[in-house]
């Protein structure tokens, strides 16, 4: 594990000035410093890839690094680097050789961008449509990211790519009370073989008519927060199953919470009809290089005097390159949840 002890990082990273001044002195002579952020999705059409460089002062000529960051040559390398992305397969155990497959990353301006700590409103990315494998079969693939800058030096990076067919949310169907309870239920998925960081969420969707106007599609949502895979219950029985535990009232609680007073006025002559549409459960997994990133940002948030520091594992430069990807499955509201709602005469859902 690489580690950062004293850099400016003005890549997508989010960068924190809260001292009494935002001069930035460096003590070393100017160097050129890549950095990297790039996280990689199987699932999308186009992979995006920050690549720019560090900007800094000199004992003499401190920075104010809050206007430096908004000019866009300070920290964009000029015309196009050589980037590149090579796959690699594994053949046994955690052994991986390269297919052949060579990714040629082009340039793109993204505009519209809103003013911000960097410059806008146009920003430079490295791109590429082609699409990554997941695997299958207990196949697994990973990713090597090769730049060459203008002094011929280059940077690497590698990651693995999640996403296999392993990755599996394993519940069906889901089931809630608005009597108060201390009973829970599980959310259960199959874990990803090259991931260690998850997130886990529900939603559950409904439409809205008003007064017999349009139909406006509703929903209330709770995210379990970020958490890496030791923080799951683990199945009994299994070797890659995990589980958390939601409460059965927290879907009237939510319903109750968004809803409030907006109800039907008169069972006879309802303003508002609600329906039931889905309740989808998604979970986003990422690969260990932005698990171990997060760890050590966690770690140096609780401790901001201590010498912890920051993760990057890009080679002859920093930041961070991994992976993520997100699933989803629309699970089965239980009958008797159904029932209780429509029960909830006062918040207007009707069978359709």
């Amino acid at each position: 594990m690489k580690k950062i002890h004293f850099i400016l990082i003005i890549s997508l990273f989010i960068a924190i000035f809260t001292s009494c001044s935002t001069d930035v002195d460096l003590y070393a002579e100017y160097q050129d410093i890549p950095i990297v952020y790039a996280m990689l999705n199987p699932k999308v059409d186009t992979n995006f890839i920050k690549i720019t460089r560090a900007f800094c002062g000199t004992n003499d000529n401190p920075i104010d690094a809050r206007e430096v960051a908004l000019i866009a040559d300070s920290s964009n390398y000029p015309g196009k680097l050589d980037a590149r992305i090579i796959e690699l397969k594994s053949t046994h155990g955690s052994y991986y050789e390269p297919t052949g497959r060579v990714m040629i990353l082009d340039t793109i301006t993204l505009h519209d961008k809103e003013a911000g700590t960097f410059y806008s409103p146009n920003q430079t990315f490295y791109y590429t449509t082609e699409r990554f494998n997941t695997g299958e079969n207990g196949n697994k693939y990973k990713y090597r990211l090769v730049v060459v800058k203008p002094d011929g030096d280059s940077l690497t990076a590698q990651t693995g790519m999640v996403g296999n067919e392993e990755f599996a949310i394993l519940t069906s169907g889901v089931g809630f009370q608005a009597a108060p309870t201390e009973t829970v239920r599980r959310i259960m998925f199959r874990a990803d073989g090259l991931a260690s960081l998850y997130e886990v969420a529900i939603q559950f969707n409904y439409r809205e008519q008003r007064n017999g106007q349009g139909i406006v599609k509703k929903s209330v949502d709770r995210s379990f927060g970020t958490r890496t895979l030791s923080e799951f219950h683990q199945l009994e029985g299994t070797n890659n199953s995990y589980y958390l535990e939601y409460s059965e009232n927290w879907l009237f609680n939510a319903l109750a919470y968004t809803i409030g007073g907006d109800t039907i006025y008169d069972a006879n002559h309802p303003n508002v009809t609600r329906y039931i549409e889905d309740f989808v459960i998604t979970i986003s997994a990422a690969g260990d290089d932005l698990a171990y990133y997060y760890i050590a940002d966690q770690a140096q948030a609780e401790s901001p005097m201590s010498l912890i520091t920051t993760y990057t594992n890009i080679e002859g430069g920093y930041g961070l390159f991994s992976s993520r990807t997100k699933i989803e499955r629309v699970a089965k509201l239980s009958a008797n949840t159904k029932r209780e709602l429509y029960g909830m005469t006062s918040w207007g859902f009707k069978e359709q």
